[in-house]
């Protein structure tokens, strides 16, 4: 008996990069026999706010909205706490929230969503894309290719030095020009390469944005967390006088997932100071009906939260992953010299190129596919793998042989320090039973 198709969209489809070695892993037989490192997706580790925890802990307090069992829809915008809190933490960061319009999402992949509809021209058209900066956040790409927008990109390089060098700004203006794009997304503390933007270079863009009439996205999941003392970069750090006609074309993806330790709420929000961009982007959002009502009302408790107490935690979260760079840095120096790391500069992430060890015919995804399937190495008597985020799908370039991710690898800071050492050494042992 014949059986209906699938789409060709489900048909062409395959995992994304952050979660291809657990997928693989999953069928492995021997899986209860070998320990995981897997640091192939920012899964945060480390515990909410205290804040955030006395009421996750407490769900039938007496001022709680579920203390009677019932959880309903919130409004598609979010909770009016819900938004204030997102609000209050631009507010003790030092920015003007009087002009900013927020919305809660299902997570900042929704936000991302969002904003590639609102951005991005009609679907199955070319034109008005969305431009993005390899390597660049691999779940743009995929969404876009989900909601049958596109996007272009502008390739980053990674030097010898660990510097992800960002294209001058004749190159980027000639790639928008080419292009059309609608809309040019920035990570000031990016993922993947764990870079910084400086607010020069996020001005020089802004500029650019203003120019060819586009919008300008800024991804601030980890706004926070810089670890080089440098002040804080943000699209809404940008003012008139520096960039005029930027208002009114911002947009940033806001989480509570990084900053906050909080994946599993999944709230995330939009911000922008285009009334009309909020309105039409709830309106699209209604079909969703809302975020996870429970996820609001435990983040929804920032609020209230104190200039003292998040400064205090910025710096507790900057310091912990802080260390977590520089003996991830060591680590490789020691074990693995040739290996070219990132910079750890900011968010949680380190980009590695192993092309100086094993060339250029090296394939990260099969590399991962193989320690997530079969491969295994002895340590101290148990048989342990490594779990880390193939680079290929971070870029744009689909011939695998061209592609700059080839040789390189992404890392994600979500293990405690002692486990964070091991990976060098994982690594090393792994790339030679591969080989």
């Amino acid at each position: 008996m014949n059986k209906p198709k699938l789409s060709k969209y489900f048909e062409s489809i395959q995992p994304s990069p952050i979660r291809l070695a657990g997928l693989e892993f999953s069928r492995r037989k021997d899986a209860d026999e070998v320990n995981v490192l897997d640091v192939s997706i920012g899964n945060v580790s480390l515990p909410m706010p205290k804040i955030l925890q006395e009421r996750m802990f407490n769900l039938d307090a007496e001022k709680s909205p579920l203390k009677d069992g019932v959880n309903q829809y919130t409004c598609t915008k979010g909770t009016k706490e819900a938004n204030e809190a997102f609000l209050t933490i631009f507010k003790h960061s030092g920015f003007d929230i009087s002009h900013m319009h927020t919305q809660i999402t299902e997570g900042a992949s929704k936000a991302m969503e969002l904003a590639i509809l609102g951005v991005c021209g009609e679907a199955g058209k070319s034109n008005k894309p969305l431009m993005l900066m390899d390597a660049a956040y691999t779940n743009y790409m995929s969404l876009a290719e989900r909601v049958g927008r596109k996007t272009v990109s502008i390739t980053r390089h990674l030097d010898d030095d660990g510097v992800f060098t960002l294209p001058c700004v004749k190159d980027i203006e000639k790639c928008i020009k080419r292009n059309r794009p609608n809309g040019l997304v920035v990570i000031p503390c990016d993922n993947p390469t764990g870079q910084s933007f400086s607010k020069g270079q996020m001005v020089e863009l802004a500029k650019l944005c203003v120019k060819s009439n586009m919008w300008f996205i800024s991804d601030e999941a980890y706004r926070e967390l810089v670890y080089t003392g440098k002040d804080i970069v943000s699209i809404w750090g940008i003012t008139e006088e520096e960039v005029p006609g930027i208002s009114g074309r911002r947009i940033s993806i806001e989480s509570s997932s990084k900053m906050w330790n909080s994946c599993g709420l999944r709230i995330g929000a939009i911000v922008t100071d285009s009334q009309e961009f909020i309105r039409r982007s709830i309106s699209e959002n209604t079909s969703n009906l809302c975020a996870n009502a429970i996820g609001q009302y435990v983040f929804g408790a920032l609020a209230r939260a104190k200039k003292d107490d998040l400064d205090a935690w910025y710096e507790e979260q900057r310091s912990h992953y802080a260390e977590i760079a520089h003996a991830l840095e060591n680590g490789f120096k020691e074990h693995l010299p040739d290996v070219i790391i990132s910079k750890p500069e900011a968010s949680i992430y380190s980009v590695i190129d192993v092309r100086n060890i094993v060339g250029k015919d090296f394939n990260c995804t099969d590399f991962i596919t193989f320690c997530a399937s079969k491969g295994k190495v002895e340590i101290n008597g148990e048989y342990r793998t490594l779990f880390l985020a193939p680079m290929m799908g971070f870029y744009a370039e689909k011939n695998a042989a061209k592609n700059p991710g080839r040789t390189q690898m992404r890392i994600a800071y979500i293990k405690d320090v002692e486990q964070m050492k091991q990976i060098p050494v994982l690594l090393e042992k792994l790339l030679k039973e591969y080989i």
